[in-house]
């Protein structure tokens, strides 16, 4: 029945701003549960940074593993940051979109006509982009272009590639969030003298090592997740 009606009628406005707002909010709602989630893992990252350092000073013999275990928590955390000011940022564009849209309609309702919006299709172009959002996003885009706010995206959107980043400048990033992290206690597990290890240490070790790979797939997995 809707179908015919969509034929030989124009769309109800009414029912075209409730469902580009249900949209919305959807897609808000996602994002808001997505970067909520990422803070968890931030600070399981910050957790693991402390106790690796923490066990190096506790055990001078696991010192150098638990430097290569800080330093790949740190590259994790700052993957974890930058999703989460990439979503941050994508929610920005969500609340703007809301608020033309909004206006778009408003507009609509006062003149009897509608004007396409290159802003909103901007920000409509970048979010669907966005991995996390993609399947929702290429739907409100859909009623969108019915309601004429944008016109027809030509072609498929693709995710962004991710910036290669300067190997350098990636170790720089890690020193400065070590340094913000463990601050004084780097230095600490620097000057800490060797001392001779019990028999039974190499097994502590593996075992430390073990539950450090475990806690990094733990962490890459929700990353992988959240973008699923």
């Amino acid at each position: 029945m809707e179908s015919i009606k969509a034929v030989f009628f124009k769309p109800d406005p009414q029912a075209q701003v409730r469902k580009c707002n249900q949209l919305i909010r959807q897609n808000t709602r996602k994002l808001d549960r997505d970067i909520a989630q990422l803070k968890v893992v931030e600070n399981k990252a910050r957790a693991s940074i402390i106790a690796a350092n923490k066990r190096a000073q506790r055990n001078p013999s696991q010192a150098n593993q638990a430097a290569k275990d800080t330093r790949i928590f740190a590259k994790e955390l700052i993957r974890i940051r930058k999703q989460s000011s990439r979503l941050i940022t994508s929610k920005a564009q969500l609340n703007s979109v809301a608020m033309q849209v909004t206006e778009a309609f408003a507009v609509r309702k006062i003149e009897g006509s509608i004007r396409s919006s290159v802003g909103i299709m901007k920000d409509v172009n970048s979010l669907v982009r966005l991995p996390e959002l993609m399947g929702t996003m290429r739907e409100l885009s859909q009623e969108l272009v019915k309601a004429g706010i944008i016109e027809e995206m030509v072609g498929d959107s693709l995710p962004d590639q991710l910036e290669e980043e300067d190997e350098e400048e990636a170790e720089t990033e890690v020193d400065k969030v070590l340094g913000e992290i463990l601050q004084d206690r780097m230095g600490k597990v620097a000057a800490t003298p060797t001392t001779p290890t019990p028999a039974q240490e190499p097994v502590a070790e593996e075992e430390d090592e073990e539950d450090a790979e475990a806690m990094l797939d733990q962490m890459r997995g929700r990353l992988e997740a959240l973008k699923s």
